[in-house]
This record gives C-alpha cells, sequence and structure tokens, in this order.
C-alpha cells in the first residue's frame, strides 16, 4: 500500500490495525481512500478492517477486560496512563489539526482548537476519576447488614464515532471509558480515521496494557458485525437516527448496552426584542460553523410573525458576507462540505424545499468562483411550514429555515413539534425568558443567543435525538455498572 499521507500528517502505520498492543495487517488486505473535499485529490490511504479483524480485536478486548491488569488497576494508575496520552498528543496537535483540515476541509484556523479542546477532555477525564466516589457505604435496612454501593466497568466498549468531529467525539468515548477501567474497541468513521490512528499511537506511548484500546477502521458492514458481536457489552455510538435505531435494534437482541447521540432539527427562538441585525448575525454565523456539518446546529429559525420580512432579510444580508473558500486560507470563514456525497444530500434537500413552496432567499447552489471541491453557499428558505420536509429532517448543511409564530405560545409548540430534541437557544436581551422558555422546550440543551456547548458538563437529546449523555462527571455513567453488597456487621456475626 502507498504511505499516502496529508501534509503535516505522520502516521507510524497507515497500513496497519492497531489489536492487541501490535500493529498488524488487515487480514483481507484492504483499504480505505479519503478524499480531501477541497480540492478533490486522494488525501490518504489507511488500512481497512473486515469482520476478521473486528473478531481479532473483540478478542483482544474480552481478554485485556476479563484477564488482564487494567480494570484491576488503581485508578491513579489509569490516570496517569490517560495523562501520558495527553501529553503525547498535545505534542502532536498539529497534526491533529492538520487531519482534520485534509479529511473534510475544516477551516485550519478552527482545526488547532477543535484539537486542544479534544485532547484537554481526555487529560480532564483523569482528573474526574481520581475524585470519583467509586465506592460508598451506607445504612442497610436489612438488620446487622452494611450495604456497600460500587461502580464497576461495563467491559469491552465498541466506541464508533462520525466523520464532522473525529477527534473529540471519539475522546468523548474513550476517555470515561478507559478511566472507568473498560478496555475500547475504536471504529472511526471511514472517511476520517486519521485522528484515531493518532490515539492508538498515543495509548502504544503511554504503555496502556495489550488489548485495552483497539483500532479497527472499517466500512458499514464490518462495523455491524463488530456491533452484534456478543463480547461488546457497550456499544457508544454518534451518527446519524438512521444508523442509531439500527443499533438500538440489534444491541436490543441481546440486551447490550448503548449510548447514542444521534440527530437533530435544532429550533432558535426570536423574541420580539432581540434587533434583526443581532439576530441576523448570531444565525446566519452559526448555520456556517462547520459547513453547517453539526448534529446540534440551529437549523431552524422560530420568529415572530410581523418581523418575518426583516428577520429575513438580515440573515440574508450576514449570509452574503461570509467568505467561502479554501480550508487552508486564513481568510476563509466557510469551508467545503465534507464529502461528494453529503454535498449531493443538500442539493436534493434544496430542490425538495423548492418543490414544496418554500421560497428561497438566498444561496442554494454551489458558489460560482469554485469550480474545485464540494463547496456549497450558505442557504435561507422563508415561508416555511413546520411540517416541511426541509423543517423536519436533518439536513446536514448550511441551510437554515425560517418559520414565522403567532406568538411565543406558539414559537413553544413549533420548535417542540419535531421528531428530534438535541439543542435549542433562545434569542433575546431578557435572561429570566430563556429561563422560562427553556424550561418548556423539550431538548437536552438550550443556548442563550447562539449554539452553546460545554462539554465538561453533560451533552445529548431528548426524543430521536438520542439515549444517554456524554461529557463531565455524568459521562462515566454509561461506562459503569452499579453493584450493591450487603455485609454482615461483626456484631452480626
Amino acid at each position: 500500500m502507498a504511505n499516502t499521507q496529508p501534509d503535516g500528517v505522520r502516521l507510524a502505520h497507515p497500513d496497519r490495525l492497531f489489536i492487541g498492543g501490535e500493529w498488524i495487517a488487515p487480514a483481507a488486505g484492504g483499504t480505505i481512500a479519503i478524499v480531501s473535499p477541497h480540492n478533490e485529490q486522494l488525501a490518504a490511504i489507511v488500512a481497512e478492517a473486515r469482520e476478521a479483524d473486528m473478531d481479532a480485536a473483540v478478542d483482544a478486548a474480552r481478554h485485556a477486560f476479563d484477564a488482564g491488569p487494567w480494570p484491576r488497576m488503581p485508578v491513579a494508575e489509569r490516570a496517569a496512563a490517560l495523562r501520558r496520552m495527553a501529553d503525547h498528543l498535545r505534542a502532536r496537535q498539529a497534526e491533529l489539526a492538520a487531519a482534520f483540515v485534509a479529511q473534510i476541509g475544516a477551516l485550519a484556523s478552527f482545526a488547532p482548537v477543535a484539537a486542544a479542546q479534544g485532547t484537554e477532555t481526555l487529560a480532564g477525564y483523569a482528573d474526574i476519576g481520581e475524585h470519583y466516589e467509586w465506592e460508598t457505604r451506607r445504612p442497610s435496612t436489612l438488620p446487622g447488614n452494611l450495604s456497600v454501593l460500587v461502580r464497576e466497568p461495563v467491559g469491552v466498549v465498541a466506541a464508533i464515532a462520525p466523520w464532522n468531529m473525529p477527534y473529540s467525539i471519539m475522546i468523548q468515548k474513550i476517555a470515561p471509558a478507559l478511566i472507568c477501567g473498560c478496555t475500547v474497541i475504536m471504529k472511526p468513521a471511514p472517511e476520517t480515521p486519521l485522528e484515531a490512528y493518532l490515539i492508538a499511537e498515543a495509548a502504544a506511548a503511554a504503555g496502556l496494557p495489550p488489548g485495552v484500546l483497539n483500532l479497527v477502521p472499517a466500512h458499514r458492514d464490518a462495523a455491524d458485525h463488530l456491533v452484534r458481536h456478543r463480547g461488546v457489552d457497550k456499544i457508544s455510538f454518534t451518527g446519524s437516527t438512521v444508523a442509531g435505531r439500527r443499533i438500538a435494534s440489534v444491541a436490543g437482541e441481546r440486551i447490550a448496552r448503548v449510548t447514542l447521540e444521534l440527530g437533530g432539527k435544532s429550533p432558535a427562538i426570536v423574541l420580539d426584542d432581540m434587533p434583526a441585525e443581532a439576530a441576523g448575525a448570531i444565525l446566519a454565523r452559526t448555520i456556517t460553523v462547520l459547513s453547517g456539518q453539526v448534529c446540534a446546529m440551529l437549523s431552524r429559525a422560530i420568529v415572530p410573525a410581523h418581523r418575518v420580512d426583516a428577520i429575513a432579510a438580515a440573515i440574508a444580508a450576514e449570509m452574503q458576507r461570509v467568505r467561502i473558500g479554501s480550508p487552508l486560507d486564513p481568510a476563509t470563514e466557510m469551508g467545503p462540505i465534507a464529502m461528494r456525497r453529503q454535498l449531493e444530500r443538500i442539493e436534493h434537500y434544496v430542490e425538495t424545499g423548492k418543490r414544496e413552496g418554500a421560497r428561497l432567499v438566498t444561496g442554494g447552489g454551489r458558489p460560482a468562483h469554485l469550480a474545485t471541491g464540494y463547496y456549497f453557499e450558505p442557504t435561507l428558505f422563508t415561508e416555511v411550514d413546520n411540517q416541511m420536509t426541509i423543517a423536519r429532517e436533518e439536513i446536514f448543511g448550511p441551510v437554515l429555515t425560517l418559520i414565522a409564530a403567532r406568538d411565543t405560545d406558539h414559537a413553544i409548540e413549533i420548535a417542540n413539534d419535531s421528531d428530534y430534541g438535541l439543542n435549542s437557544a433562545v434569542l433575546t436581551n431578557d435572561r429570566d425568558a430563556v429561563y422560562r422558555i427553556g424550561r418548556r422546550l423539550r431538548a437536552g440543551n438550550v443556548g442563550h443567543n447562539g449554539m452553546k456547548a460545554d462539554f465538561s458538563l453533560p451533552f445529548g437529546g431528548f426524543k430521536q435525538s438520542g439515549v444517554g449523555r456524554e461529557g463531565g462527571v455524568e459521562g462515566l455513567m454509561p461506562y459503569l455498572e452499579t453493584k450493591v453488597m450487603q455485609i454482615e456487621s461483626e456484631a452480626a456475626a
């Protein structure tokens, strides 16, 4: 296999999988090609895991959990190992950023920030683990007994990350799993495997015992085999709701544990006191973050009916000021869509919106000055009914729908009339109103004047946006089982 890697990235073994503490050749000899969304050229080639490789990875993780030292190691030693990994990854921040840019066209100005945030999450879980109450002694209602409540690792974890934020999201899965004493199989998206290679190299450098952390980049069939494997105790998945339903169904057959962080169609309610220009700037500059490819994206703007024209004009004017171009250019404010199929998906939704009667105000096509690459303009629709396809389905691109509401109660009704419930926002200068409205929104997160998320706190959604939470102390819970021991006191004995 040709050693094709992006500029600035130096993987030691891109042609190998990391299983059982060793870099091994894939059983079927397959490869995965990554295409740059900026120039449509080959950016990288890595090894492809198939079903036999998944079996080997599960066997390695299973042995490391059942017979290895990691789950039985003092938490301080596991924390020290995570800190060594974080040190290794800090030294390779430039590589992590370069991989992000090359694979999905993330802005070079943003990529280092995203890399640093992911690494500090890893280090942060070392601190959380050292301060967590792993064992609690409580009085028992059984005479002569003492109740001991202990938290134990759930077992072997399949960590499946998406392509839009591959490093941060993978770290959000492996860091709590590892500090809890679980063993992990990393399955990155086939479009973005490079960061997971760097994580595997960090695990090797930090001296994690063999089989504690494994890496198997793969396509859908092999991933499904991993999810079905009876040796996997827990599946942590971030991705589409369609895939999440499939994983939940498969896991349910054998009562495997799952955490699912899925799609969103998140509303931003604009109140009457919010100036049109301010609302327009927030909404236009939010929908273009990572080219709109964010699960928590505020993609439905719900505004007072009498202000639709003014707010639409402000959003459109701001969208037209967004500088679209190469992610490597410091002046660029929005880069390409991550891949051709995603670009085609966005184009399909835009055509659907027009066909169903929504009015295209601005955007809706590829920028005229960019003939190469998967670029798309920031796009605004008005005259949108909340039952239209573009108001109900996750587009995952820079497409904003503007929906009119009669009053605040109607706005909340529209916001909650969705299969999703991941994120939301209230645009206003009235902080009390944010709290009042936020308590009525069926969403896992509420932001004041924008898309806001603190990943040191639990993150996740209601309804079809997922099951469980990731982040902060609460992020440990999906990787733990609770055991209660009733022990007779000395007096009873």
